[in-house]
Formats: structure tokens, sequence, C-alpha cells
């Protein structure tokens, strides 16, 4: 229960009506009316006192005022925007931050100001509506809009997402908060790929909405830096995470499943048949790296991947394996390349069964190989 004003407050205040005690009758006044067990008349003379309080020359005082009474409801417009409009930010933030009182009209106003400490504390509130976070975007510093992109209780425009990401979408302090906001339009994730970082790459494939096209070419880059550091041990568990993600979203293709094989991620390639087929890993693998034909085409079938492009796997399979058995010193990339142009001279099939997409992708992967082959 919050303290009362005392008949010994009051001989106090008319003895000495220092600023320390104005301050404290302040904040009891505030907090019994915070309360809400005030009588109508009992709110009415509280309200008539913080009219006079608010323009206590003593900052304190108006302090005490702003502390208490920040997030009660109820609370007159008047009073509110005289309390966040003060000339010192410990009376006017808190106020700014919490108070339901002030209107969307109050907020953009005080936003509009150019205050740094102000809008950021405006930034941070539970709740911020589009309007607000807009004139954030567009009137705050950098400091506001990190504090906007963090709170998940603003409301963010696409067009004031652009503003941000256009703006800042190379500060890594402004990349990680907005790559995790709860939602992203398709637009503004497909406009970070090209900025981030790769974990954070990673995350807006596994959490916000993309093209199927821009998806699967994060993925694969994602699961070739893994291939290329030749830690197959320490991949798998990622390995069977991504590919389980991917089945939830229906992105497990059999045409992402070749195109990994094909730049050598066996481990991706033995999840994926593996949680396809509903068969456990473990045996998956036997079934896979069965010497005889056997093995490979029932765990195929049972996954349900395409009857006319088995041969074409099992060529990169045998490739991918026979490079691991051998542990050569020969550099990853021009393996991925002599397994690439393997496949795509013996196995034209692929395109009639997927497409050009495929082809292109493979190819293009096959071209860039090249040309780091020559720039090496």
């Amino acid at each position: 229960m919050a303290e009362k004003l005392t008949g010994s407050d009051v001989q106090k205040l008319l003895a000495d009506p220092s600023g320390e005690n104005r301050a404290s009758a302040a904040h009891k006044i505030a907090r019994q009316f915070g309360e809400g067990g005030l009588t109508d008349k009992e709110r009415s003379i509280a309200e008539d006192i913080f009219s006079l309080m608010v323009k206590d020359v003593e900052m304190q005082v108006r302090a005490a005022l702003s502390s208490n009474l920040k997030d009660v409801p109820g609370l007159s417009n008047d009073l509110a925007k005289t309390l966040a409009s003060d000339l010192s930010d410990e009376v006017a933030l808190p106020m700014l931050q919490y108070s339901n009182a002030l209107t969307d009209a109050d907020l953009v106003e005080i936003v509009r100001s150019q205050n740094a400490s102000r809008t950021k504390a405006v930034a941070e509130r539970p709740a911020v509506s589009r309007q607000v976070s807009d004139a954030i975007v567009t009137h705050g510093d950098e400091d506001s809009v990190v504090a906007l992109v963090s709170n998940t209780g603003a409301e963010i425009s696409e067009t004031s997402l652009n503003k941000v990401v256009d703006k800042y979408g190379d500060v890594p302090r402004i990349q990680e908060p907005l790559v995790q906001r709860p939602t992203l339009p398709v637009s503004i994730a497909e406009k970070l790929v090209a900025r981030v970082a790769d974990h954070l790459k990673d995350y807006l494939v596994q959490h916000h909405e993309l093209s199927d096209e821009m998806a699967t070419d994060l993925i694969l880059q994602s699961r070739e830096r893994a291939t290329l550091t030749l830690n197959r041990a320490g991949s798998s568990g990622s390995a069977e995470e991504l590919v389980r993600q991917l089945k939830e979203n229906r992105r497990l293709t059999p045409s992402i499943v070749l195109r990994a094989l094909c730049v050598g991620d066996l481990d991706f390639f033995e999840q994926s048949l593996s949680v396809l087929s509903g068969v456990p890993i473990n045996n998956a693998r036997i079934l896979i790296h069965d010497e005889g034909e056997l093995g490979l085409r029932s765990l195929y079938q049972k996954a349900g991947m395409p009857v006319a492009l088995l041969p074409a796997y099992r060529t990169a399979l045998d490739m991918v394996v026979k490079a691991e058995m051998e542990q050569s010193d020969e550099d990853p990339q021009h393996r991925m390349r002599r397994l690439l142009e393997r496949v795509l001279t013996e196995h034209e099939e692929i395109i009639d069964e997927f497409g050009a997409d495929t082809v292109d992708y493979l190819l293009t992967k096959l071209n860039r190989l090249g040309q780091a082959s020559k720039a090496a």
C-alpha cells in the first residue's frame, strides 16, 4: 500500500516548505492517486495539487510527480503533456517512455523536436504505433532507430523499414535487431540479404519469408561454407536441424538436395534422404553407402525422389565419397569443379526433370569456381 499524506506531513510542509519536503509530499499524493483508492472528490483535489506542483521550481518535486504518475491510468492528457515537455529529462523521460495519457500526436510532436534522448524514450515505449515509428525513423538519430527496431512492441511500416535499411543497412548494431524482428516483409528480408553477415543470413532463411530462389541460394551458400571447412563431423547436427526446418517449410526439394550434393555436401544429402524417407540416419547411411545398387535405390524411392535422376545423384555421390576416402591435398574448390563438370556433362536429364533453374545454378557455380581457379 502507498504511503499516505498525513497530518504530520502537512505540518512539516507548513513549517518547512523546502524542495525536499515538497517532493516527499508529491511522491505520496501521486502514489495514492495511482493506487486508485481515492474518491472522486479526492481525485479532483489531487489533480488540482498536481497542477500546481508541475510548475514547482524544484526539479525534484516535478520528478517525483513524473516517476509516480508515469503509468497511472486515467491521468489527464494536459498533466501528462506538461510533464513530458518539462525542461528536465529526469522529469520528461519517464512520461515519454510509459504514459498512456499521451496521444500519438503528442509523441510525434516530441519526436519532431529532434531531442535525441526524448526520441529514444519514445522508441522504447511498450507499444509504438506506425505513425510514431514513421516519425522516429524520419527525425530520430541512430540510437533512437536502434531502440525502435529492437522494440518488439513497435509497429514499423514497410516504408519506414526501407528507410532504415537504406540509411543504416550496413550498421551492425541495427542489422541484428532488424533481422531478429518477429516479422519482416519479404522485400525487406531480401534487401538485407546483400548487407548482413553470414550468421544473420542464416537467421533470415530460418525465420523470415523469402522467395524460394533466394532462400535456396542462401541455404546452399551456408552449407557450402560448412563443406569447404572440411569439418564434416562438426556439421552433422546443424545439417539435420536445417533439413528438418526445410521439410517443415516445404523447401526440401529434390532440386536443392541435388545442388547440395553437387557442391560436396554429403551430410546434407544423407540427412535429406533420412528425413524424407523416415529412416533413422544411421540406417540411412548404411543404405546410401551400400556397395550394391539396391540400398541407395530403395532409400531414394522411399524418400519420394525422382526416379529418372537417380543416376545423377549416384554419380555425384560416388565422386564425393571417393574424394573423402582419398583425403587428398586437392583444393576443395577444384574438387567441387570436377564434380560439377562430370554431373552436367553426363546427365542431361537434369534439365528435363528440374528445368533450367537448377542447371543455371550449377553452371553459374561452375563458372565461379573456374574464375577463382584462374585468379589463384
